[in-house]
């Protein structure tokens, strides 16, 4: 009787646990689809920022303008508070690839006349190696490929570029290690980071976010990470905390 009982229990243990899995599985899958089609109707999602005609998002005539733009790790980068010499502007979108970020690039920056332009772009490229593994050098030569042009035209712009090194990753949790593979730090990120060092000239400077944020074992400090992608308040506050005293020599 006892042995029944225990076996009706772990079946019920088992019956929760693979609802449990096929409710997040029905819930990836649904967002999932909605991205996708999302995607289909707004490619490069040019109206997440609509603008007037003639309108230009600028403070005064004496500060320089500074636009954050890339993915979802740019869009999190909250400006440093207090700084009377800069006027910051958001211009990351989630989800986003380099190419994304590419096509937008003249729409978003263009009427904001931009001084400088950060950007942090390459992770949602490198992320799709995994489902893709047969297109794993197509899709970083293209990365490469797409970063250079986005220096290139945000220089076009008249803009210096502050270009950040790929943010590093926190530890991978279980259920994204279906759809992930090692090789994506050790090889890609680490070669996209390497290339973008190649393009360091007076006017574009690399900075490099890896120093900053990681512990020994190559990952994000638990006390910066949000989430396995993301940073919190205290990542960002400790990048803005390096990133200063580049943007204060720059507008000497």
């Amino acid at each position: 009787m006892k042995k029944n009982k225990i076996i009706i229990i772990c079946l019920f243990i088992i019956t929760l646990i693979s609802l449990w899995l096929n409710f997040q599985l029905f819930q990836r899958s649904r967002n999932f689809y909605l991205r996708l089609n999302s995607l289909q109707l707004n490619p490069l999602a040019i109206n997440y920022y609509p603008l007037e005609p003639n309108f230009q998002e600028t403070g005064n005539s004496q500060q320089k303008n500074i636009i954050f733009l890339g993915d979802s790790r740019a869009r999190a980068w909250k400006s440093p508070e207090d700084f009377d010499d800069f006027n910051f502007i958001n211009r990351g979108i989630s989800g986003q690839t380099t190419g994304q970020v590419l096509g937008r690039l003249n729409r978003h920056l263009q009427p904001l006349s931009p001084d400088i332009v950060i950007v942090q772009v390459g992770v949602n490229d490198l992320s799709r190696i995994p489902l893709f593994p047969e297109n794993k050098e197509t899709i970083i030569s293209e990365c490469k490929s797409n970063i250079k042009e986005i220096v290139s035209e945000s220089r076009q712009l008249g803009a210096v570029v502050i270009m950040t090194t790929i943010f590093p990753l926190s530890e991978v949790p279980l259920k994204r290690k279906l759809f992930w593979s090692p090789d994506i730090v050790t090889t890609a990120i680490k070669e996209v980071n390497n290339f973008i060092y190649s393009l360091e000239n007076e006017d574009v400077i690399i900075f490099d976010t890896g120093d900053i944020l990681v512990n020994q074992q190559g990952k994000v400090r638990e006390e910066y990470s949000r989430d396995f992608l993301h940073l919190n308040r205290a990542g960002y506050k400790t990048l803005n905390e390096k990133l200063m005293p580049i943007l204060q020599e720059l507008s000497k």
